[in-house]
């Protein structure tokens, strides 16, 4: 049987946006992954880094040393195939979108269109096979806006997520994988249920 380090993942998946409420905190997959939250259709994939700063001591001799991370970063990178002006909003802090007499008007720039938000985004890589991979990070684009208008090529956006701290721990990236396995998933149930598959809690 095939174990879990062995997994592949291959192909691209959705993303998914929704405005950051600091009273409910981050959402789940299931409570953000539904379609009104789709930010567009992705092409070329998806990117997910995280990076990070050290600082190193040591003795003139070299004999000892010490290494800190005094920084990281965490950035998750798009390309969006499908968009209106609704998207933008969600791209540009200062992005103000109205729509009236059979158009939507976008307007970029200005301290005066600020929103002032924070989003949560969420890509989700299915595999019917290996299992889905979730990726949550709470931020915003830190790209601007490009379009470019080619005769040979679709118009894309490339956002880039910058993550901001999801929790008092400081977590830039929730990273979720779906266990096909069914040898660690009848471990899981049994650790749960005892080892009859019985309820261990008294009724």
């Amino acid at each position: 049987m095939r174990t879990d380090p062995d997994k592949i993942t291959l192909g691209s998946g959705k993303a998914y946006v929704a405005e950051y409420s600091t009273e409910t905190g981050m959402p789940t997959p299931e409570e953000i992954c539904k379609p009104e939250n789709q930010l567009g259709k992705i092409k070329s994939g998806a990117e997910l880094t995280y990076t990070t700063e050290t600082h190193e001591e040591k003795d003139d001799l070299g004999t000892v040393a010490k290494v800190v991370i005094t920084a990281e970063e965490a950035l998750l990178k798009l390309g969006l195939i499908t968009f209106n002006g609704d998207t933008m909003a969600k791209l540009a802090d200062r992005c103000k979108v109205t729509t009236g007499g059979g158009k939507r008007t976008v307007h970029i720039g200005g301290a005066g269109n600020a929103q002032g938000k924070e989003w949560v985004v969420c890509f989700h890589h299915e595999d019917p096979v290996d299992g889905d991979i979730w990726v949550l990070i709470r931020g915003a684009n830190q790209a601007g806006l490009t379009l470019t208008y080619a005769v040979d090529a679709g118009t894309r956006i490339e956002p880039q997520f910058k993550a901001l701290p999801q929790d008092d721990d400081g977590t830039l990236i929730t990273y979720i994988e779906q266990i096909k396995d069914t040898e660690a998933n009848e471990a899981s149930e049994t650790s749960e249920t005892g080892e009859t598959g019985e309820s261990t809690a008294e009724e």
